[in-house]
């Protein structure tokens, strides 16, 4: 019966780890077309506020304003699938962290853990009262997931940049790895505005994992 219990459980987990790797594909997915709309306004030499229309009242003639048009609604409406599929995938990342004592001498969840432990970024710089510092991340902490960005699908700085602009006022689960420290540690950072700049206080820049000292 035991037996058949983790097996259930493993199973869950499988399907829960599949659910949250398709939505970080529908993200990517996403992200690549609105930045296909955005190169559209960038040869227009426009961004998503400009007018459209001359002092005369007069379509512009120095841009094509259906293709402008035409691009900024879609901006619009994907950067709503976006947020939308950021919650779906913070969700799941929760789901999976609660079944993951549960499940964690299991071998699919075993998988998951080796694939999402490598570290993708590094904090060189903490402000002192900020949110960073307050949720007690440290400099040279190294980020093994930052909400939904992992090793796996982390292309960049602005994938973190975007979990940070769709998460002002919610807690972003933080999985790092700490000097000194030999399991994980995992924060609940909360973006906010403050009396510094930015929403968090914080550098963080991309390291290569097969630099690091392990």
């Amino acid at each position: 019966m035991v037996g058949f219990d983790k097996m259930s459980s493993s199973v869950r987990n499988s399907e829960m780890r599949k659910e949250v790797l398709d939505l970080m594909s529908e993200k990517n997915k996403i992200e690549a077309e609105i930045k296909q709309f955005h190169d559209i306004l960038s040869c227009n030499n426009i961004g998503m506020h400009e007018p459209l229309v001359d002092r005369e009242g007069f379509p512009r003639n120095d841009i094509d304003v259906y293709q402008v048009r035409t691009a900024r609604h879609k901006i619009i409406c994907l950067q709503n699938d976006h947020r939308e599929v950021m919650v779906k995938i913070e969700a799941g990342l929760h789901k999976l962290h609660g079944a993951g004592a549960e499940a964690e001498s299991q071998v699919g969840d075993q998988q998951m853990e080796t694939e999402w432990t490598e570290p993708f970024a590094k904090v060189t710089l903490v402000t002192a009262s900020s949110p960073a510092d307050m949720c007690g991340l440290q400099v040279n902490d190294l980020l093994l997931e930052f909400g939904s960005v992992n090793k796996g699908n982390f292309r960049s700085m602005q994938d973190v940049a975007s979990v940070v602009r769709h998460s002002v006022g919610r807690r972003v689960a933080v999985v790092l790895r700490r000097e000194g420290r030999h399991s994980a540690i995992t924060l609940d950072l909360v973006p906010q505005s403050w009396a510094g700049q930015g929403l968090l206080g914080c550098k963080i820049e991309p390291v290569q994992s097969d630099l690091v000292e392990r």
